[in-house]
């Protein structure tokens, strides 16, 4: 066997001898070419030559150069940095490797120096009386797919040959483990007892010639044949009485005695070393299984959640195993839904599914380990698509079954009875793991929830504001468990959801997507909870025929739950997320449990709102009541009023009539004895005394008379300011002889109202004249008009205010009494205010006063419109 070194050292000397660009030793191992020792060529022009060899063009003719044993040269396409335009193969004998040389042309003398090297350098080719045995100190023996490519390359050098392939029999098949130029071939699972022929050759235990043209010829289990192929032979290898695997090779021209005897010594010495490789492998692999457990105990064992669980137990089985068609089925606690874990492309990948109608579910029911030979042939459908055996354990957890693990091949009869018993340990082991990471889950997330409701409970019990509730519970909501969106939405008393609390990352983003938009679907997800009361979980909503996306939001999966008080629904809360497969039953249970408290929280809101209302109604009520008792109390009072003035009026009639006629006598009498008297009769000033006072009490006696009658009424429309002007006209000189000044301040704006012109100039003359006897040493005097409203309804107002000495508040109440004066000894009749209280009163008005002492009077007028 040549070392590396003397290698390179043979293709130096032959590459300077030949005056070659480059030469490199290549070998085609597991369908690949690969380079052993590289002379004259940078990592850069290695690399173009790699992607050279690797079309099946080049392939297919190597092949053909190691097969035929003799020369060839071809040219090399543009665009590479190989730097040469041909490059010519010198195939080793007995071996699978050839010299490739780099050069523009080769002479005859440079060809031969190069078949000379390739000579040299054959040295692993079998001699006819050489056993061929895995050498087991080179690894060889533990690298099976290797070690079957050596032998195949054994019999494609021993005959010329346009491909081959050799197959390895596993149960019922034959299983095609290295191939020669038919690069499809390998990985292909042959079933026997399907193919005429490999049922010929089982039985037989002999070889199979078949030629074109015979009635077989279209039988071949499998074969990239071109059309100058002629001859096929199927070569068994046997150990005993048993066939362990088959060789076989195609070509254009028959098969030479010499040869096939050749080809029948070579499976014959081989099957030996065959059986050796493929028990060595098996060992190999049951050891790796062995292994399996002690590294299911310590990575495994150590995971902290389920679906690290599944993600290390997937990759343990499929190394342990060479697959990846491998399925784990885990029911919830409540049974209603399955957690589907899958590998798809090296990746995990999980899926919540309905229990009912799922195929899995009699394995479910079954719970018994199920070992399918092959899906075809007992008529199973796999898991996983093409899949031909299958290994079914039912994961069980003090006798319950609380899922299913499926191991798949695309081999048929890729599982045996050890690889049952290894699967129903390790399915043991892990039910028991599952269950307590389960139930550690569910603890940690019923904690999770019993913090949650205890911060809701601390934030929003007592709170009466159904809005505040929502606010502060979506926000932590989200907070607690770390939801992209949580919103509480709550019925008012219309039964819409106008109460809103959104939280979460996206919150913002689903207000936007709100505005002008409804987040309650009728149809949808929303809508469905809001009118059923029915808990959702929607682990792919792409999946779910309900569910509707908001403008700028779309999630992928989602919990609906309903806030309920008995049957009564008073809103939801709905948790979405972006992720597929995002919440788990535990969150549907945290947001039901957070529902119920929920629903007492509102429930307590709406009762104390609507006690509010009763409250607010009460208050209500009890103001109008006492607006009633107030207005009873003044209309009392002003028939009360009414009665004293219309007694006092009949009072002051039988008076007026009785002292008018001696006061007539006398004032006559007393005019004609001063009209006899001289001027200058000292009793003429006594007599014109008697005179005044005689006038003075006529004056008395006739008020009187005109407050018990009050006058003819003459009522009509007419304007309030033109009545101010008119009296302000007569006591202007009045008012600014007594050092006052006057303000008047008339609206108008003042519509007509129907008053007796005179009685209201009266009024008003009284109102001026009390005032300005209020301010005996001057003032300001202020005569306004206006319009207010009242009682619900409009009015017109003609006030009087004064800066003089005011009224005292125990006087308030008896200044429009009859005969009650402030005015002590200054000679008031205490009838002025009386007969104007009875002019306004008459007029269907209000009089007011508002005073201070020392602060001044206002007389308020309220003449309705």
């Amino acid at each position: 066997m040549q070392t590396e070194t003397g290698i390179e050292t043979q293709l130096k000397e032959a590459t300077q001898l030949s005056e070659a660009v480059w030469s490199v030793l290549a070998e085609r191992v597991g369908g690949a070419w690969t380079l052993r020792s590289v002379y004259r060529l940078n990592k850069s022009a290695q690399n173009d030559l790699m992607t050279l060899l690797a079309k099946q063009v080049i392939d297919t003719w190597l092949c053909g150069a190691l097969s035929g044993g003799y020369a060839r040269s071809s040219a090399i396409p543009d665009g590479n940095n190989l730097g040469v335009k041909r490059f010519f193969a010198f195939p080793i004998a007995g071996t699978s490797q050839a010299i490739l040389v780099g050069s523009d042309e080769q002479s005859t003398n440079a060809q031969r120096i190069w078949k000379l090297t390739a000579s040299l350098l054959s040295g692993n080719s079998l001699s006819p009386n050489q056993p061929f045995l895995p050498d087991l100190q080179s690894g060889l023996a533990s690298d099976l797919p290797l070690a079957i490519e050596k032998i195949l390359s054994t019999f494609v050098q021993s005959v010329t040959c346009q491909g081959a392939w050799l197959a390895i029999r596993r149960g019922e098949s034959l299983d095609i483990q290295a191939e020669w130029n038919d690069t499809k071939a390998k990985g292909l699972s042959l079933l026997i007892d399907t193919n005429p022929i490999l049922r010929r050759v089982n039985r037989s235990l002999s070889d199979v010639i078949i030629t074109r043209g015979q009635p077989n010829w279209d039988n071949l289990p499998y074969g990239s044949l071109k059309s100058g192929t002629k001859v096929w032979i199927c070569l068994p290898l046997i150990i005993g009485q048993r066939l362990i695997g088959v060789v076989t090779l195609w070509r254009q021209k028959e098969f030479s005695r010499a040869e096939l005897g050749q080809l029948r010594e070579l499976a014959s010495r081989v099957s030996p070393s065959v059986e050796v490789l493929v028990t060595f492998s098996e060992m190999a692999a049951h050891l790796r299984r062995l292994g399996l457990l002690n590294d299911f105990v310590l990575t495994v064992s150590s995971a902290q959640n389920l679906d690290q669980i599944a993600r290390r137990m997937f990759g343990l089985l499929s190394r342990a195993f060479n697959t990846e068609l491998i399925t784990l089925f885990l029911r919830s606690s409540d049974g209603r839904v399955l957690r589907d874990y899958r590998l798809f492309d090296g990746k995990m990948n999980v899926i919540i599914v309905s229990v009912d109608g799922h195929s899995i579910q009699p394995a479910l029911k079954e719970g018994r380990v199920r070992r399918v030979a092959d899906t075809i042939k007992e008529g199973l459908v796999p898991i996983n698509k093409g899949a031909r055996s299958e290994l079914i354990v039912p994961l069980k957890y003090r006798g319950q079954v609380i899922g299913v693990l499926i191991i798949e091949s695309l081999r048929a009869e890729a599982f045996g009875q050890y690889d049952e018993h290894l699967m129903v340990v390790i399915a043991s082991h892990l039910a028991g793991l599952i269950e307590y990471t389960r139930l550690r889950e569910e603890a940690e997330g019923r904690a999770r929830s019993l913090g949650l409701i205890h911060e809701v409970v601390q934030q929003v019990i007592g709170l009466n504001d159904k809005g505040e509730v929502a606010t502060i519970t979506a926000e932590l909501v989200a907070q607690y468990f770390k939801y992209e969106l949580a919103a509480i939405l709550l019925f008012d008393d219309d039964r819409k959801f106008s109460i809103q609390g959104i939280g979460g990352s996206h919150a913002e983003t689903v207000r936007r997507a709100l505005a002008g938009e409804d987040f309650v679907v009728t149809d949808g997800v929303t809508g469905r909870v809001s009118q059923t009361g029915e808990s959702l979980l929607i682990n792919d909503t792409r999946t779910d025929k309900i569910y509707r996306p908001l403008k700028g939001w779309e999630a992928r999966s989602e919990i609906c739950v309903a806030i309920k008080d008995g049957e009564n629904i008073l809103g939801i809360i709905d948790v979405e997320s972006r992720e597929q497969n995002a919440f788990s039953h535990n969150d549907l249970i945290a947001m039901e449990s957070l529902a119920g408290i929920l629903a007492a929280v509102v429930s307590s809101a709406n009762q104390y709102q609507k006690l509010q209302e009763t409250i607010r109604q009460l208050r209500t009520t009890e103001i109008e009541l006492n607006d009633r008792m107030e207005a009873q109390r003044s209309a009392e009072n002003r028939l009360l009023q009414a009665a004293k003035l219309a007694a006092v009026g009949e009072m002051a009639a039988g008076i007026a009539h009785e002292l008018n006629n001696p006061l007539t006598s006398v004032t006559g009498f007393s005019e004609l004895v001063l009209d006899e008297l001289p001027a200058d009769s000292p009793h003429r000033n006594e007599l014109e005394m008697v005179l005044r006072e005689a006038r003075r009490a006529s004056d008395v006696v006739r008020r009187l008379l005109n407050f018990s009658r009050q006058g003819e009424r003459v009522r009509a429309s007419a304007d309030l300011n033109e009545v101010v002007n008119d009296v302000i006209a007569l006591t202007r000189h009045l008012i600014h002889t007594n050092s006052v000044n006057l303000f008047i301040e008339l609206d108008t704006t003042l519509p007509w109202i129907l008053i007796d012109h005179n009685q209201m100039k009266q009024v008003l003359l009284n109102l001026i004249h009390n005032a300005l006897q209020a301010m005996p040493h001057g003032g300001e005097l202020t005569v306004s008009t206006s319009i207010a409203e009242r009682d619900e309804r409009k009015w017109v107002v003609m006030a009087v205010k004064d800066s003089g000495i005011g009224i005292k508040p125990d006087e308030q109440n008896r200044i429009f009494e009859p005969f009650f004066t402030t005015k002590g000894d200054s000679g008031g009749t205490g009838l002025g205010l009386s007969v104007t209280y009875g002019i306004v009163t008459d007029h269907a008005g209000i009089i007011e006063v508002t005073s201070e002492p020392n602060l001044g009077s206002t007389f308020a007028v309220w003449l309705p419109i």
